[in-house]
């Protein structure tokens, strides 16, 4: 991959791990104050579980994705971006547009969501 391709890359990935970390800290802020308002009813309560319910289940899939984000930019620095973990060959170009932190070219993704069903 040209030097080129990967400051692309780069660059992509460091500008959705700072939007996902905004987002990370604005929503832990947001349970925080969820956790301290007094509640008055059972219903009050309900809204407040469910709200941290979902708000939890979205800060655990962002922190995934930042975990691979780091992942990728680790690659990045070790001159090991863009090799599919499992047949070493290139990811392609476009799959990386899509998904800059992919870590499996498109055949063997399929294979590992094939096997994982």
């Amino acid at each position: 991959m040209q030097a080129s391709e990967l400051n692309y890359f780069k660059e992509i990935l460091e500008s959705r791990k700072e939007q996902i970390e905004k987002n990370i800290n604005s929503v832990n802020s947001e349970l925080h104050q969820l956790s301290n308002l007094e509640l008055n009813d059972e219903g009050d309560h309900a809204s407040v579980n469910n709200n941290s319910m979902v708000e939890s289940a979205i800060v655990e899939q962002q922190t995934k994705e930042l975990q691979e984000i780091e992942n990728a930019l680790t690659k990045i620095a070790n001159g090991e971006y863009g090799i599919c973990e499992m047949c070493e060959d290139e990811i392609g170009f476009q799959r990386l547009k899509v998904k800059p932190h992919a870590i499996y070219c498109i055949d063997c993704r399929e294979i590992v969501e094939k096997s994982t069903k």
